[in-house]
This record gives structure tokens, sequence and C-alpha cells, in this order.
């Protein structure tokens, strides 16, 4: 579609005067953030948001894709159609943050297993900014024309919700129209106030996986009738931190963590297996579908990730010959994130928008992330342009004095128990940037 021309000097004056009193969405904020759900399982937060859409009318609310996904529709005349996307899921991790409405909440996961819940990446914020700008974009129908896509979408820290919905028919069977643009963002641990974007690669492909040694257990006072998997994990372990370091050229970034280590329960036994989960991060270009579930095919056009992944299978099953496991090790994938690819000529049309609106706040050049999102789904499996940005949480005192002191690597990340984004002036800046998004394209010329 052809860029947005001129005009842009209107967008922060329709903003301004349609942007609803944030001091409700400050306690909707707060609401969520003290009752998150875990992926797949936000039934009632999904509840919430149909609510709230439903008492501003006019949107035409389409429930329970692929999950407990939801889209909301509103049509207003002839015009591009542009879909606006904020994840909603929170995290099995125990709130430290000693906020007034921290999470208390507790939830039995997928696997019957109660975790303790918290919205510690923020996708609260991106829930309550995306309903307020649904408000702002309603009361501003007058200034533009097309059709807005809201989509509110499930499980995304499991990597499965943007293919979930489209798999369910999100834009067939659920008639959700195509959109021409699809822009998502997210907050980040940088200062509030402060939104960054970049053309081409925003966030890097991940692929999270849990692999098995095999031993033979026994009695932990006769280990030459054992086969330890703890010490074939131990040096796997070990070596696997020499794959980036030795066998990636040094402008390649990449990363690999061995995030998760468990063999056995008892000080005098010797267990039967050890399990290693791990994550890793490239950012090759490109659709990555998931190694272990595709040997065999083609994989050249992977690169780093291709050579990364052949690495971490060569170094595990030498380890366990080394060891002589009584079998060879076993592979499952837990999730397969894409590469966040922001379409060049959309995000410099974006861009303009943006640093006409926050002025120095801007940074056309953030990034790349090394954190990974499914959300380029929504546009990729149509062959659309997507566009993702973010925005700070940090409040701006705390922020300026940490980086005065040179800690800023003390400013709790995202999925860390101390998480927890300063409502204002995040809430604005998220609201006004999901607002300013839709009109530079829906903005009627």
């Amino acid at each position: 579609m052809a860029d947005p021309q001129g005009k842009s000097q209107d967008l922060g004056a329709i903003i301004k005067k349609h942007r609803p009193s944030l001091s409700p969405y400050e306690d909707i904020y707060r609401q969520f953030h003290s009752h998150p759900e875990l992926s797949t399982l936000e039934v009632e937060t999904a509840s919430s948001i149909h609510s709230h859409l439903g008492a501003m009318g006019d949107y035409e609310i389409k429930k329970d894709i692929g999950g407990h996904g939801t889209a909301a529709i509103l049509r207003n005349g002839d015009g591009p159609t542009l879909l606006l996307r904020a994840d909603i899921d929170g995290l099995p991790v125990l709130e430290k943050s000693g906020l007034a409405y921290a999470s208390k909440a507790r939830m039995r996961d997928t696997n019957g297993i109660e975790q303790p819940v918290m919205h510690a990446c923020g996708h609260d914020m991106h829930i309550t900014a995306l309903l307020a700008a649904a408000q702002l974009l309603h009361s501003a129908r007058s200034e533009w024309a097309g059709t807005l896509v809201l989509v509110f979408q499930p499980a995304e820290e499991k990597g499965v919700g943007a293919q979930s919905m489209i798999d369910d028919g999100l834009y067939t069977r659920h008639g959700v129209p195509e959109p021409d643009v699809v822009i998502g963002a997210h907050v980040m641990p940088e200062r509030a106030g402060r939104v960054g974007v970049r053309p081409k690669v925003m966030m890097a492909t991940a692929d999270s996986m849990k692999i098995t040694l095999h031993g033979r257990g026994g009695h932990a006072s006769q280990p030459h009738m054992t086969i330890d998997p703890v010490v074939m994990a131990a040096y796997a372990v070990t070596r696997l931190q020499t794959v980036v370091g030795r066998e990636v050229a040094p402008n390649d970034p990449a990363v690999v963590t061995v995030s998760s280590i468990h063999a056995g329960d008892a000080e005098n036994i010797i267990a039967e297996y050890a399990e290693l989960k791990l994550n890793v991060r490239t950012f090759d270009e490109g659709k990555h579908p998931s190694y272990w579930q595709c040997r065999g095919r083609d994989l050249m056009s992977l690169v780093v990730r291709n050579n990364i992944l052949a690495g971490i299978k060569r170094i595990v099953q030498s380890e366990c010959d080394a060891s002589g496991a009584s079998k060879s090790p076993e592979y499952a994938s837990i999730s397969s994130f894409p590469i966040t690819h922001n379409d060049p000529q959309i995000t410099t049309t974006l861009s303009k928008s943006m640093s006409d609106y926050f002025g120095d706040s801007f940074n056309p050049s953030f990034g790349p992330l090394n954190g990974s999102e499914d959300f380029s789904i929504l546009g990729t499996a149509i062959g659309k342009p997507t566009c993702f940005w973010v925005y700070g949480g940090v409040d701006p005192a705390t922020y300026d004095d940490l980086e005065k002191k040179g800690k800023l690597n003390e400013v709790p990340v995202n999925h860390s128990a101390y998480f927890a984004p300063v409502i204002q002036p995040t809430l604005t800046v998220a609201v006004d940037g999901y607002a300013l998004s839709a009109l530079t394209w829906l903005l009627k010329k």
C-alpha cells in the first residue's frame, strides 16, 4: 500500500483531543497486574477484555480465537485496514516487587502443577494501553477512515498464541479482515517516556528444547556399577559454552543458555537420567521451523541458527558416547519463535510519525534485541508487512540515578520477579504510541 502523505503534524492534536482520562485505566492496569493468568489459561483476562470493549460500543468482538484470543473490529468507511496487537498472558514467577497491587495469584498450569503467576513481562500494560487506545480511536472516528482491528493474543510466552489464532481461522473462519499493516509494541526496562524501533531485524529467533541424557542408576557407593548422568550432563553443559565462543563468528550475535538441569532426588542414589533445558537465540532472517521437527530437511539456509543447533547435538552426543550412555540422548522442542522483522518501508513511515510526536525521546535505531516474539506471524502468515516498536517502563528518576552510578545492570528486566513498569508516564506513552500507529495509516487525507 502507499505510504501516508502529510498531516503528521495533525496527529498529536487528534491524540490529545481524544485521549480519554487515563485515571480509570490506571485502576484497570492494577487489576490486570493483580490477576495474571498463565499461557493458554487466560479465561478471566479475556472476559475482562470483552467487557471493556463491549462497553465502548461499535466494536465487533470475536472471541475464543486460537484459545482465549480476542479480535475487535471497528469499521469506519473506506480505507486501509490496520491491526494493532497486545499479548495477554502472565508467567510462572513469584512476584517480589513489593507493590500494593502485587500479584498473589497461583494457578495450575497445563500439566496440573500449581504455580505462582505474575505479569513479569508487562503484558498487563499492553492490554491496558490497547484498551485505552481503542477508546481514543473510537472517539476520533471523524478523523480517520478505514478498518481498525485490535488483537489481544494469548500464549505469547509459549510462542504458540499467534500461530494458534491463525490456525483457528483468524482471517477466515472468524471473519477478521486481513490487515494491510500489522503493528505491535512492548514495554522494556528502558527509561519511561522513551520509544524505539528499527528497520529489518528487531528481535531474535529463539529455540527452547529439553535434552534427556540416559545413564544407569544405582547406589552412590558403587559408581563403577552405574553410568552417572550427572557427570555426563556436567561435561555437556561445560562444553556447550564453547559453541558461541568458538563456532560462531564474532560479528554474528548469538546466545546459548542452559537454563535448567535436573537429575535425581536423593543424595545416595545415582540417577537414571538427567534433563537439560536450553534456550538458543540468533538473528538469522527468514522463517525458521524448529530444528528438532525438521531433521532431514535442507537446513543450510538457516546459517548461524542451523550451525548452533547442529553443534549442540554433536557435543551432547559426543559426551554421551564418552560416558558410555545406555542409549542416545532424546530431544524435545519446547518452543520456537521466528525472527521479528520490521518492514523497512513501514518502519520508515512510522518512524516519521514517532519522531514528529515524541521528539528527542524517540530512537529510530533501537536494538536489535535478544528477546523474541511470535507477533510477526499475524502478518507473515498472510504475506503482510509488520512493525514492532518498544517503549520504556522504568521510573525516570530511578533510571537516571542508576545511569549516573553506572549501575543500569541493576534495572529489573522482563521476566524478573521485580519487573514492574511505573504506571505513568508509561501508560500514556503506550496509549499515544498505539493511537499514533493507527492514525499514521488511517488518517483521512
